[in-house]
């Protein structure tokens, strides 16, 4: 039996994908190892947001070889769409597939030549279909997938092609497979996510997938991903708020707090309309964990907007806060602005807004204490009797228990806090039917 491990970097919409090839891979009879061990086939699935992140995928690759110097290497993902001559250069590296390419097991086992297709023809998505997750309690799904957005430091567009959705038929079905499977919670995915169903026939939207799911399947915990704050509406913090399912934790990409860089950025609100979106979801979900991304650094960004940008985090909300440093992205409109920083100004920014972002969750954690909470029991230590999971709120919790918690939804009561977990006491079961039945 040939072994394959894999290394995935980047977003959830990649860890669904990397899920896929698992799932695939397994049913052709191959076994799954960690990256850490010797393996006959080595998958990179790449990221490109950032310079980091393609230079961890150089790293990985010549990790691989080190550990097996006659395994078949094989990098993918988005770095692997958009630079696919930078990576077959290396010479540790037996093939480069596209993002597309990689969804089908058999060629990531067995091609011998490049295969990267040209992701803009993509005009359509198909549901890819998945039956189980590491995690046993929680899956993610991908409903959607591309951009059309082209914010000007972003790269992504070109790595994922045209913004493209799942039929809502197909993601009923898909749900409703997970659920029969026994997951408790499912998360959508997208790589704009709010932008779901502009492009069907009849269109869609996100907000009315969501009111399909929670009516036509038996999901008792619904978790969405990333949506970009212009598209969070007024009935959609509604819905959000009124639903029994619907997990109270939202990430609402902000990219920064001073206007005029919103506008050299391309992003279609100003920080006002930010600050007011935050007070509505607050005011209607006033435990509701929300967590944001930010860029350091952009290019012109002078003392006085970077200022602006640190003053807006300190007074909105937030539960957490991605930073990252600007990285200059070949293709980009922001790659020709005049004005790019010298790294270190970059990281010393960087850092700052990291020390706001741990502020901010110590706060949000703390104000958790002396507050019963939602855990759904992913994992137990049966020496110590004490149960791990995730609360609505996105709160890793800890709980005596046993093995009849796993996969179980329990009320808890915070007591105290222990490196960043809420440690809780005596729960009691909560219905983890249809909410409503």
């Amino acid at each position: 039996m040939k072994t394959v491990a894999i290394a995935t970097l980047g977003c959830k919409t990649n860890q669904f994908e990397t899920a896929t090839m698992i799932e695939q891979f397994r049913n052709a009879g191959y076994s799954m190892v960690a990256f850490t061990e010797a393996a006959d086939i080595y998958v990179i699935n790449s990221c490109t947001v950032t310079a980091r992140t393609d230079a961890e995928t150089r790293r990985l690759i010549r990790r691989a070889r080190r550990l097996n110097p006659e395994a078949r290497i094989v990098a993918t993902g988005c770095y692997a769409q958009v630079a696919p001559d930078e990576l077959s250069r290396m010479p540790e590296v037996d093939v480069v597939l596209g993002n597309r390419e990689k969804l089908d097991s058999m060629l990531v086992a067995g091609a011998v030549e490049n295969r990267v297709g040209n992701i803009d023809t993509e005009t359509e998505l198909s549901p890819l279909q998945l039956t189980s997750f590491a995690e046993h309690t929680r899956a993610f799904l991908q409903v959607q997938n591309g951009c059309n957005s082209f914010c000007s430091y972003c790269i992504v567009p070109f790595a994922r092609g045209r913004s493209r959705s799942v039929a809502p038929g197909e993601v009923l079905d898909g749900i409703r497979r997970l659920v029969e499977n026994g997951f408790r919670e499912v998360v959508l995915t997208g790589i704009h996510l709010g932008a779901y169903g502009l492009d069907l026939s009849p269109a869609d939207s996100l907000e009315g997938l969501i009111r399909r799911i929670l009516d036509a399947t038996e999901l008792p915990r619904l978790r969405i991903g990333s949506v970009d704050p212009n598209e969070f509406s007024d009935s959609l913090i509604t819905l959000c708020a009124s639903s029994p399912a619907i997990c109270h934790h939202f990430h609402i990409p902000l990219q920064s707090g001073c206007d005029s860089v919103l506008q050299r950025m391309g992003r279609p609100y100003d920080s006002a309309y930010f600050q007011e979106l935050m007070e509505k979801i607050i005011t209607v979900m006033p435990h509701a964990f929300i967590g944001s991304d930010i860029i350091a650094g952009f290019p012109g960004e002078t003392d006085q907007e970077f200022e602006a940008t640190c003053s807006l985090i300190e007074a909105l909300p937030l539960a957490d806060l991605h930073v990252f440093p600007y990285s200059k992205r070949p293709r980009t409109e922001a790659a020709n602005m005049p004005g790019h920083l010298q790294p270190f100004v970059v990281n010393q920014r960087a850092a700052r807004l990291r020390l706001i972002a741990k502020n901010k969750n110590e706060t949000f954690l703390a104000g958790a204490v002396g507050r019963e909470i939602r855990v759904l029991g992913q994992q137990v230590d049966e020496t110590t009797g004490i149960v791990r999971g995730i609360s609505r709120e996105y709160i890793q919790a800890e709980f005596p228990g046993s093995p009849a918690d796993l996969n179980v939804e329990r009320t808890v009561l915070v007591t105290a806090l222990h490196n960043g977990r809420a440690l809780c006491q005596h729960e009691t079961e909560v219905n983890t039917q249809k909410p409503g039945a």
